[in-house]
């Protein structure tokens, strides 16, 4: 699964919690692979000229996913951006544990980006964490 959001929307914390690891932030600088993940930079959907760079790496994976935190109110994915990737494409909502409110926008945003399912996380609480380790068996 490769993970798509904006700097500091909860990726590196997300790949954490799925596979078990000590929770540390680091700012991911480049492309991390993991065993069952790849933990893209923030920078990558920021920059439009980065997209080329998320395509490619697509082939590498059977799934991509979309990830926006629940506090950002700024959705970062274009509409329809789901479409220049020819794998099923995943929202994940993350830091749903820092708000109360419900994640009707987030879940909007990731829908019209072209997610077919999404997943609502919390990598502090594992609010969700289990759903995203079946997807990966």
């Amino acid at each position: 699964m490769m993970l798509i959001g904006r700097s500091g929307c909860g990726k590196t914390t997300l790949v954490q919690a799925v596979n078990n690891c000590r929770k540390a932030y680091t700012k991911t600088q480049a492309l991390e692979f993991h065993a069952n993940m790849i933990d893209t930079p923030g920078e990558y959907i920021e920059n439009r000229l980065f997209y080329k760079a998320l395509i490619v790496t697509s082939a590498e994976c059977d799934i991509i996913a979309l990830v926006q935190a629940c506090t950002d109110r700024d959705c970062v994915f274009p509409p329809c951006f789901a479409d220049i990737f020819p794998k099923p494409v995943i929202g994940i909502i993350s830091k749903v544990d820092s708000k109360s409110d419900d994640v009707t926008d987030t879940i909007r945003c990731l829908k019209t980006a072209g997610a077919k399912a999404v997943y609502v996380t919390s990598s502090y609480t594992g609010e969700g964490i289990e759903a995203l380790k079946k997807i990966l068996e």
